[in-house]
């Protein structure tokens, strides 16, 4: 981790992830950061943020860091690939851009949505990849195609502050949604849950499954861990004694790229929409926002006492600050 930054939490074997979220609660509770002045992070946003924006802002000042923020918009297109004749929008090579961002700051967080090409060439994660090869510095990921890792990080700590037991059973369940939707977050929710050795529950309509490599690094973490992993699309079967539903959508594989295809897939599929009788065991809710009310998640559950959302949007920070603490150090 030292070396590389933080690409997909289960890169860290489970006790290094259980002391990141530690340090996380005792950030939240409000114990001192550690602070490294004359250090810099650099943030790259090649795909819009809120949450992940603020928080790493914040937790940046909270380290005494100074700070570099750059986004997609105000910055010229990037290519990324090898051996690329550069004659079309993209005016840097990642190749240049990488190990120049690496000589001006200390850690480089990069957030690269996918861009709606080849499955085998997305899945790949390129963007990241290449930052990861070339900045000479840790590199963070943000969000990349296959993985959120700060957001899993965030959703462990929430686990621990909500005092959810470690083999409790966790669904994470797909959503409607009117548009196809990346897959790093639904990935690393599985994997996290997995590797902390939860009974984790993937459901989803057939044909949604999560990609052939993601859940066989479940099935791995799962197994160190000590939990099981079930994928099923029997919705009452799954949340039958859920301590923890986990709503999120993402698109379909089978059409991938092919929007009018992946719209007439999940056309009849809007049912997918978490009600309240889907916490009737007593099941805390979580999202990693934003969400679309009444679509994803109807109204009665994000202002019930079930949601967790807003406290999964706070560990950000307290996740975030601990992470950067660890790369510093």
């Amino acid at each position: 981790m030292k070396s590389t930054g933080f690409y997909h939490l289960g890169e860290l074997d489970g006790a290094h992830a259980a002391a990141l979220v530690a340090r996380a609660l005792e950030l939240r509770a409000g114990a001192a950061p550690q602070r490294f002045p004359g250090r810099a992070l650099a943030l790259y946003f090649l795909a819009p943020s809120l949450r992940t924006s603020a928080s790493f802002q914040r937790a940046a000042q909270k380290l005494g860091l100074d700070l570099l923020q750059l986004s997609g918009a105000g910055t010229w297109g990037l290519e990324t690939r090898d051996g690329a004749v550069m004659d079309g929008d993209a005016a840097e090579h990642v190749r240049e851009a990488a190990p120049v961002l690496g000589r001006y700051a200390d850690l480089l967080a990069v957030r690269a949505f996918p861009k709606g090409g080849p499955a085998e060439e997305e899945f790949r994660d390129p963007v990241m990849r290449a930052f990861r090869e070339h900045a000479g510095v840790p590199v963070i990921n943000m969000e990349s195609v296959l993985w959120h890792p700060c957001q899993a990080l965030a959703d462990w700590t929430t686990l621990e502050q909500l005092a959810v037991p470690q083999r409790a059973k966790l669904v994470l369940t797909w959503a409607w949604h009117p548009k196809p939707l990346p897959h790093a977050v639904p990935s690393s929710t599985l994997c996290m849950a997995a590797q902390r050795g939860m009974d984790v529950v993937l459901l989803r309509p057939e044909g949604w499954d999560l990609h052939a490599d993601v859940m066989a690094e479940a099935r791995r973490l799962a197994d160190a861990a000590g939990g099981t992993l079930t994928v099923t699309a029997d919705r009452a079967a799954a949340l039958a004694g859920a301590s923890v539903v986990y709503a999120k959508s993402w698109g379909s594989l089978t059409h991938w790229g092919d929007v009018e295809a992946e719209s007439a897939a999940r056309a009849n599929l809007r049912d997918w929409c978490v009600q309240p009788d889907w916490l009737a065991d007593g099941a805390r809710f979580f999202h990693c926002l934003p969400v679309r009310r009444n679509v994803v998640v109807a109204d009665a559950v994000l202002d019930g006492p079930a949601s967790a959302v807003v406290e999964q949007a706070e560990n950000r920070l307290h996740a975030q600050t601990a992470l950067l603490e660890d790369l510093l150090s």
